[in-house]
């Protein structure tokens, strides 16, 4: 999968001399003030301080105190490096830690230009340690927000939103308007509601220079409400909304944008889905302005060798291309040869990257054909997420320990209802073992169960479900009862949540260890594969049964090495099978599914 790429402007640009303390990646845990001793006393003994770094420690309420009262002795500090900072606390502290920190610097009547809160679990509890904050004198000078990371979801969203409009009021009544140039918001699980909210930041600042906001599970309706918001930003520098689903109705509005931001220098839409049709509006929007783009990431978007071409064409007349990023796309090894030779043709070849995940050439060839539907396919899966707050494009592709998504838990949250599910996936912490049934209201003894592979050819459809074991070909024809998925089905419906799952995962694994020698058991695996990732899409949990199913077939590698009992090379023909059929799951499933396989190929 893509990788989001982010690119920061340099803070150490900005200002040729400054002073400040750092305490970065101290491991430190500061509970109260005693232990915060050494911080409180570099702030009392430095007569200038322009910033504090506290990033990869951990913050209490009461050391936040002694350091909010540090602060109030420094007017000139400008800049506040907070970013993972309340690793293990309790989401009650955070926003008392916060608001002792802005508390100190509202004393001291700073100017802030830089805040940096990313890699933090804030959401919107956390948000309401930030909103005073962000209103107040100190902000008005603010130029670079991140807050990349931090789990804020739709209503955080909406709550950054309104305090950063009121900043901007507040700023003009005052006769200093905000300058804001970079804002960072990156995998928050924003969704459509969160990125319509944010989008009224850009229509009224109008200062931005430097956009990121990948992998926030945005459909093409939350990207039109922002494209309305980046047409009022000239002087856009760098939009990255890598990992998002655009699919070509979020293309089309992106490449109306570009007209209105000639002076673009990277542009990120890697992984956003956007397929041939989008490729030709980007080439077309791109080819005749933009001398100055240095970066062009489109890679991993379902696009052919056509509209690969096409891109290629767009930055022939583009002198300071560094980067062109087209992998993971339906080229096929002869559109890779194609694509490869025309840009021989400009003036800077070296700027395309290696091509090293692409489909087959039969591959690209399938998506060519199926172009002419892709609008409705694209329908079809956007109306979903967008109605269900559907959300696994961010965090699921590029994992990273620190992701602090998993950690907000908003009771009062008005999207609980609806995310109750979702919540729960990213809540947990317990993940799937495997054969690590919980104890249920299952009449079947253990022994029983542990007979389930015994040489009985009339094996029972609960035998055959809660067998821990891959029966044998001869077992499964005689498996009891015709109407197999109907039987496997009435057990696994016995069981709820996790065990609903595990059994779902199993039963099916179990049939397709026969997929290549049984058109039967192909069949049957198929549809417990569609049946499976139906109940994912239905309880919001795609990335973790993704994550899961991706783990026992042996691509994606686990925390706890194990050896599968069941015929992986099966398997995974099953699964190459049912991801082919276009009523299987949705686009974002397909996609990762199909990429890790090809991986597998390469």
């Amino acid at each position: 999968m893509a990788m989001a790429n982010f690119s920061f402007v340099s803070m150490a640009a900005q200002a040729p001399k400054e002073s400040g303390i750092s305490f970065q990646n101290k491991a430190a845990t500061w509970d109260n003030a005693e232990q915060a001793k050494d911080v409180v006393d570099a702030l009392n003994r430095e007569s200038t301080v322009h910033y504090l770094n506290l990033d990869g420690n951990t913050l209490g309420v009461d050391a936040a105190k002694a350091i909010g009262e540090a602060l109030k002795r420094h007017p000139e500090f400008r800049k506040a490096l907070w970013k993972n900072l309340f690793t293990r606390r309790l989401k009650s502290e955070i926003p008392l830690a916060l608001k002792h920190l802005g508390a100190g610097l509202i004393a001291a009547k700073a100017k802030l230009t830089v805040l940096d809160l990313s890699d933090n679990a804030l959401g919107p509890n956390g948000m309401t340690g930030l909103e005073d904050f962000l209103r107040s004198p100190v902000c008005y000078s603010l130029q670079e927000l991140y807050l990349n990371n931090c789990g804020l979801g739709p209503e955080g969203g909406c709550m950054l939103s309104k305090a950063m409009l009121d900043l901007h009021a507040n700023a003009k009544a005052a006769g200093t308007p905000l300058q804001l140039r970079i804002f960072v918001a990156g995998r928050n699980r924003l969704e459509n509601v969160g990125a319509t909210a944010i989008s009224k930041i850009f229509k009224t600042l109008q200062t931005l220079e430097e956009i990121c906001m990948p992998q926030n599970s945005i459909y093409h309706k939350g990207v039109a409400a922002l494209a309305e918001g980046l047409k009022l930003n000239p002087h856009l520098r760098v939009l990255n909304l890598n990992d998002n689903t655009l699919t070509c109705k979020g293309a089309s509005e992106i490449a109306a944008v570009f007209e209105h931001t000639p002076h673009l220098r990277e542009i990120n839409f890697g992984d956003c889905i956007i397929k041939t049709d989008g490729a030709y509006l980007f080439a077309e929007a791109l080819e005749q302005h933009h001398k100055q783009l240095e970066v062009l990431d489109l890679g991993f978007n379902e696009i052919n060798h056509d509209g690969g071409l096409m891109l290629v064409t767009a930055v022939v007349n583009k002198p300071n291309l560094r980067l062109l990023n087209l992998d993971g796309n339906c080229f096929g090894q002869k559109g890779c040869e194609l694509i490869i030779a025309e840009m021989e043709k400009t003036a800077n070849p070296a700027a395309l990257q290696p091509f090293e995940e692409d489909d087959s050439e039969d591959e690209a060839e399938k998506a060519s054909d199926d172009e002419e539907n892709s609008e409705e396919d694209d329908a079809e899966t956007v109306e979903y997420g967008e109605d269900d707050y559907e959300q696994d494009g961010g965090d699921s592709k590029d994992y990273d320990p620190n992701d602090t998504t998993e950690e907000v838990d908003e009771e009062d949250d008005e999207y609980a209802d609806e995310n109750a599910a979702e919540d729960t996936a990213y809540v947990t912490t317990r993940a799937f073992n495997t054969m690590n049934i919980n104890e249920t209201t299952s009449a079947k003894s253990d022994d029983t169960i542990a007979n389930a592979q015994n040489d009985n050819l009339n094996i029972s459809a609960e035998d055959f479900v809660l067998g821990k074991e891959p029966c044998t070909l001869q077992q499964f024809g005689t498996l009891n009862g015709d109407n197999k998925l109907h039987k496997l089905m009435s057990v696994i419906d016995q069981f709820d949540n996790d065990n609903h799952l595990l059994l779902l995962v199993f039963t099916t694994l179990k049939c397709a260890h026969h997929s290549k020698s049984s058109k039967a058991a192909l069949d049957l695996a198929v549809s417990l594969y569609k049946t499976t990732f139906e109940y994912a899409i239905k309880t919001k949990q795609e990335q973790r049964v993704l994550d899961y199913v991706l783990k026992q077939l042996c691509i994606l590698r686990s925390e706890e090495p194990f050896k599968s009992p069941y015929d992986m090379t099966n398997c995974r023909y099953a699964l190459r099978e049912v991801i082919s059929l276009s009523d299987f799951a949705n686009d974002n499933i397909k996609n990762t599914l199909k990429v890790c396989l090809d991986q597998l190929d390469a």
